[in-house]
């Protein structure tokens, strides 16, 4: 009951929306849920300039890197980093995505560059536990086809952010998005390793239910966060 409820008092709002929007008026509460990484990257800039262009509408951002249920909890949409499985959800594809094996000089330099990623089973590995791999790691293998490497080390941590700053303080190997690694690997503080070898990522979407009308303040956000990426991708 409270489900189909709901489901009726978005509506209701949704058909409110239209009316503002035949009116040139979008105004409203968005409530976005977002990966932490997504907010604490510096992608994240693009929810703060669709705030300052867009005063009218309040973004309620809940940071979050567990998947939550939109419907069931209430959100409009959710920005999600990953490879997107098969849902029942709505889904733009805002950009690419990718990860990177980093090691800092000083880890490399006491336990070698590996060659092939068997290699990472006998050297430290920090483990993001938020990743669905956690601590069997997906790569191609030799022919091609993917093998999956079991790897340990000092750090486990539900944080690609904790996981930077342990593979820079040469902790271990680890796996990060590209768009966290990529300041440290440009500095130096990181090196890139196994480029050749890592899977084809996935990418970064925004995610809404399926609805008869969508709102127009949704529509205006992932036509902004569209835009943003397109901006970005090109500079």
């Amino acid at each position: 009951y409270y489900r189909r409820a709901s489901e009726i008092v978005r509506e209701v709002d949704s058909l409110a929306d239209a009316v503002r929007e035949s009116s040139g008026d979008v105004r409203g509460r968005i409530k976005l849920s977002a990966p932490r990484t997504f907010a604490d990257a510096p992608i994240g800039q693009s929810l703060i300039d669709f705030a300052k262009q867009h005063p009218d509408i309040v973004l309620d951002i809940h940071l979050d890197d567990r998947f939550v249920d939109l419907v069931e909890e209430g959100f409009d949409l959710a920005v999600r980093i990953s490879r997107l499985e098969n849902s029942s959800l709505i889904a733009r594809r805002l950009a690419p995505f990718s990860v990177r094996l980093c090691a800092s000089p000083e880890l490399i330099a006491k336990h070698g560059m590996p060659v092939r990623p068997q290699d990472l089973g006998r050297v430290p590995c920090i483990i993001d536990t938020n990743g669905r791999w956690l601590t069997n790691w997906p790569f191609k293998g030799d022919s091609g086809d993917t093998v999956t490497v079991s790897v340990s080390g000092p750090i486990e941590v539900n944080s690609p952010m904790a996981a930077r700053a342990a593979a820079v303080a040469g902790l271990g190997f680890s796996i990060l998005p590209d768009f966290i690694a990529a300041p440290d690997i440009e500095s130096g503080r990181l090196v890139a390793a196994l480029d050749d070898r890592i899977l084809p990522g996935g990418g970064i979407f925004a995610v809404y239910p399926h609805r008869r009308y969508l709102p127009a303040k949704v529509r205006v956000f992932v036509d902004f966060l569209v835009q943003w990426f397109k901006t970005i991708d090109n500079a």
